[in-house]
C-alpha cells in the first residue's frame, strides 16, 4: 500500500533553470576576459582564475543540461524519469573542481623561484570586472542554493570565483604598490586551496544520494518511533529512506498492524495517519507502506530492522 504526495515531473533545480542560463552566460564572458587579460598581463593568478572559471562554466553547463533532462516525464523502465541525472552531474561537477584545484596548485608551485613580469594595472581591471559579475551571479543563485544540489554546486562555484577574483585584486594591488610579483603566486595557491574543500563537500553530498543514504535531517530511529506511535501499529521493519534527487526524499517500510484494526477495516485510517505523520514531521511526502497482519512475518523472507 502506498501514499504519494510528490509529483515526479519536476525537480528542485528545474525552477531555477533560467537563472542558471543567465549565470552560464555571465561566466563565459568573464572567462574570455580573464584569458585575454592573463595573456596580456602575464598573471598566473588571473590565468588560474580563468581556468577555474572554465571548469565552472563546464560545471554549470552540466547542471543546466541535467536539470533540463530531469524535467522529462517518467515512462517505461525509468519510473522516476531522469531526475537522478542531476545528482550524476553534481558528481561530475565536484570531480572537475578537484581537477582544476590540482592544476592550479601544481602550476603555482612550479612558479616559485621564477618571478615573472606582470602588468598589475590590467590584472586589476580584469579581476575587478570579474568580481562584479560574480556578485551578480551570486545574487541570482542565492535563493535556489538550498533547494537543489546542482544550483548549490553552481552557487559554490561562483562563490569560489568571487573569492578568486578578490585574491587576484589583492595580489594586483600588492604588485602595483610594492613590485613584489610573488604575490601573484600566493594568490594562485589561495585559489587552489579555496576550491578543494567546497569541491569535496559537494562531491560527498552527491555520493550520499547515489549510495542511497538517509536524507539529511531524517533520523530513522525517530521515524521508527513515530510509526510505532500510530494507533493500531505493532511493529515496523524493512524501513528505508533515501533521496531520488534534490528536494525528493522517499521512504518505504513494512508496518505490522494489529489483527483487530485490520478486521475492523481500519487499514486505510492507519495508512493515512502514517503518511500524514511523516509528511508533517520529517518533510518526506513520498512514502510507501506495506501493511501486514501479525502473522504475515511467517511468510516473509528474512527482514531488516
Amino acid at each position: 500500500m502506498g501514499h504519494d504526495h510528490a509529483a515526479h515531473g519536476a525537480t528542485a533545480g528545474g525552477a531555477h533553470r533560467r537563472r542558471l542560463t543567465v549565470v552560464l552566460g555571465l561566466t563565459l564572458v568573464v572567462l574570455v576576459a580573464e584569458v585575454v587579460g592573463a595573456v596580456l598581463s602575464g598573471s598566473l593568478a588571473l590565468l588560474a582564475d580563468a581556468g577555474h572559471m572554465a571548469t565552472d562554466a563546464a560545471g554549470i553547463a552540466l547542471a543546466l543540461g541535467a536539470v533540463t533532462l530531469a524535467q522529462r516525464p517518467a515512462r517505461g523502465r525509468r519510473t522516476f524519469g531522469w531526475q537522478r541525472v542531476e545528482i550524476l552531474a553534481a558528481v561530475a561537477n565536484g570531480l572537475l573542481l578537484l581537477g582544476v584545484a590540482g592544476y592550479v596548485l601544481v602550476e603555482a608551485v612550479l612558479r616559485i623561484g621564477e618571478p615573472a613580469e606582470i602588468s598589475s594595472e590590467l590584472m586589476l581591471v580584469v579581476a575587478g570586472a570579474g568580481l562584479v559579475v560574480n556578485l551578480v551571479s551570486l545574487a541570482l543563485l542565492h535563493r535556489g542554493r538550498s533547494d537543489s544540489l546542482n544550483v548549490r554546486g553552481a552557487y559554490l562555484e561562483v562563490l569560489g570565483d568571487a573569492f578568486g577574483s578578490l585574491a587576484v585584486i589583492v595580489a594586483g594591488v600588492v604588485i602595483l604598490t610594492t613590485g613584489w610579483s610573488f604575490a601573484d603566486t600566493l594568490a594562485s595557491l589561495a585559489i587552489g586551496f579555496l576550491v578543494v574543500p567546497r569541491a569535496w563537500h559537494l562531491l560527498r553530498e552527491a555520493l550520499d544520494v547515489l549510495l542511497e543514504a538517509a536524507p539529511r535531517g531524517v533520523d530513522l530511529d525517530d521515524v521508527r518511533a513515530h510509526i510505532l506511535a500510530v494507533d493500531g501499529v505493532l511493529g515496523v521493519h524493512d524501513l528505508h529512506a533515501w533521496t531520488i534527487t534534490s528536494g525528493l526524499p522517499v521512504l518505504s517500510a513494512h508496518v505490522v498492524v494489529s489483527d483487530a484494526a485490520l478486521q475492523a477495516g481500519h487499514g486505510g485510517q492507519v495508512l493515512d495517519a502514517l503518511c500524514s505523520c511523516l509528511g508533517s514531521h520529517f518533510d518526506v511526502e513520498h512514502c510507501t507502506f506495506q501493511l501486514e497482519a501479525e502473522t504475515h512475518a511467517d511468510h516473509e523472507a528474512p527482514v531488516h530492522d
